[in-house]
């Protein structure tokens, strides 16, 4: 026991000798509560929402946020870390950085809802229940612009704001589904409580950042602003939309391919699996401010920081993966019922997915430091072609896992393999075996004793 004690000890005098660690952790731990509840939430009025609507219905539902979603990217043009990236470099400017982000996602906002609902016209001209749902989901990102107040808050590590907020926001959203539920409301009025959740998180950021004492009227566009910010950011983008397409492309292509009960059943699956990406996204906003100071001032630290990021990840992913994949049977037939028994195949496969999410993810805040957003871009650009290639070929033959595996395999290429292809990226090609590696490398280091707290460089 006192052993136990003097090791608590040391970690906790290595922790006070890192100040920047220790707020780097509160401000994850407030993260990842609010994901937590979420997580919770989500899964409870997720797997209602399935069970009352049916495979069919909630296919066609699954088909239209797939849809909308594939141009998210227009509506945050990749400005995200760029953003937080600006406002850590220059805390003076920052009225200027959040108005100018702020505009340019409103305008890609609205371009992305009139090329939504153009598209979906020459698609489904004879569909008006899956044009509808579509011209109602694409209203959401015009009040999720407001997120643009967040990336301050990830700026200064002050999530426990924006996190209760946006957690009333969830909430009162929530129940608003559930009530419609029990109300037994149809599908489009349905649709219509996700635009309100938007607008509800929009409104509770605002007035989180004002209490801040912040003001929103003090944001400012500047042109110039603008173009330096787009000259970097629009890589990135590109990226974001590959990504996308190689996650979501499926859902769009089964619904062609197969019909909407398949998106229904694939979607279950996929909800499971994507339920845990909210931990990957919850570190690295969290780590990025703390890298971005490191590698001013200490490269060496720098890449030990990376290192430990990415076998973090690594670690996280297996401990989730492998038992999910190992009882997927059973969860899918506990949470959905036997309607959506086929899904448990898809989720077997599907979630070993979260390993190479979580080392893409941990990437991110690098490719943005390095301002390697190009390189970033022609990755994810090579796993979409992989993903949209595999599933033609796959779908047809194997179904709905066939789907699955491709989706593994893009994420591979895109995450991990493309990385080996370019000297820039060759280092993180490393770094990131070395953490698919990092079991090995612990059991070895656990036959030879625990080596206790890590070195303080």
């Amino acid at each position: 026991m006192t052993g136990v004690l003097d090791r608590a000890d040391l970690w906790r005098a290595w922790l006070d000798g890192r100040p920047w660690l220790r707020k780097a952790a509160r401000n994850a731990g407030y993260l990842f509560a609010d994901r937590l509840l979420r997580l919770c939430i989500g899964v409870i009025v997720g797997v209602w929402t399935a069970r009352y609507f049916g495979p069919h219905t909630f296919g066609i539902y699954s088909f239209a946020l797939a849809f909308v979603y594939l141009l998210n990217p227009i509506t945050t043009l990749g400005l995200e870390n760029i953003v937080v990236r600006d406002l850590v470099k220059e805390p003076g400017s920052g009225n200027e950085i959040l108005g100018t982000a702020w505009l340019l996602r409103l305008a890609g906002s609205l371009v992305a809802l009139v090329a939504c609902n153009v598209t979906i016209g020459f698609l489904r001209p004879d569909d008006w229940l899956t044009r509808a749902l579509v011209a109602v989901v694409a209203i959401g990102p015009l009040f999720q612009t407001m997120d643009t107040a967040d990336l301050w808050f990830q700026s200064q590590l002050q999530a426990k704001r924006s996190v209760g907020a946006r957690g009333v926001a969830f909430g009162l959203a929530a129940a608003l589904k559930l009530g419609l539920i029990l109300l037994e409301a149809p599908i489009l009025v349905f649709a219509c409580a996700g635009v309100a959740e938007c607008l509800l998180a929009a409104s509770a950021l605002a007035i989180a950042y004002m209490t801040a004492g912040q003001r929103i009227s003090d944001w400012r566009f500047r042109q110039g602003r603008a173009k330096q910010m787009l000259r970097v950011s629009w890589p990135l983008a590109v990226s974001s939309m590959a990504i996308i397409t190689y996650t979501k492309i499926d859902h769009v292509m089964l619904g062609e391919m197969l019909g909407p009960e398949a998106v229904g059943v694939y979607a279950a699956a996929t909800r499971v699996s994507e339920l845990w990406y909210f931990l990957p996204m919850g570190i690295a906003s969290s780590a990025f401010p703390v890298l971005i100071e490191v590698r001013g001032r200490d490269p060496r630290l720098y890449a030990q920081r990376m290192q430990q990021l990415f076998d973090g990840m690594a670690i996280l992913a297996v401990v989730i993966a492998a038992p999910v994949a190992l009882l997927a049977p059973l969860v899918v037939r506990v949470l959905y019922g036997e309607a959506y028994a086929a899904a448990g195949a898809v989720l077997a496969i599907h979630i070993w997915c979260s390993i190479f999410v979580f080392l893409g993810v941990a990437q991110l805040p690098w490719d943005a430091a390095e301002g390697f957003t190009k390189l970033a871009m022609s990755r994810t650009l090579t796993g979409a072609a992989v993903k949209i290639a595999l599933n033609t070929a796959l779908i047809g033959k194997f179904g709905l896992p066939g789907a699955a595996f491709a989706t593994l395999v893009s994420q591979a290429c895109s995450a991990w393999l493309a990385n080996a292809c370019h000297q820039k990226t060759r280092g993180i090609f490393i770094q990131q075996t070395r953490a698919l590696l990092v079991f090995r490398h612990a059991f070895a280091r656990g036959a030879k004793g625990n080596p206790g707290p890590p070195s303080p460089n």
